[in-house]
């Protein structure tokens, strides 16, 4: 199956997350909506490229993370989303 090529804000929030950020900061960095990053980070959870963690301890909540408040969580990339953008340079 061929690998569903990512769109620009996709990318944008990836190689936001070679460490562990929160919302805010995904937000302050890429300049999108609250909406396209919700939209963006759920696609990209789906395709196993970002981890979700708890943002006070920092533990791993992947899968189960409520994506009704995603803001209250942290996001790191997965070796197969840091592959992704690599694969996808621009």
């Amino acid at each position: 199956m061929p690998k569903e090529k990512l769109t620009l804000s996709e990318k944008s929030i990836l190689r936001e997350l070679i460490f562990p950020e929160p919302f805010s900061h995904i937000q302050s960095e890429t300049g999108l909506s609250y909406g396209a990053i919700r939209d963006d980070l759920i696609k990209l959870i789906n395709h196993g490229y970002i981890e979700v963690f708890d943002s006070a301890s920092l533990r791993s909540v992947s899968p189960f993370y409520d994506s009704d408040n995603i803001q209250q969580f942290s996001f790191k990339a997965t070796k197969s989303g840091l592959k992704s953008i690599q694969s996808h340079a621009i």
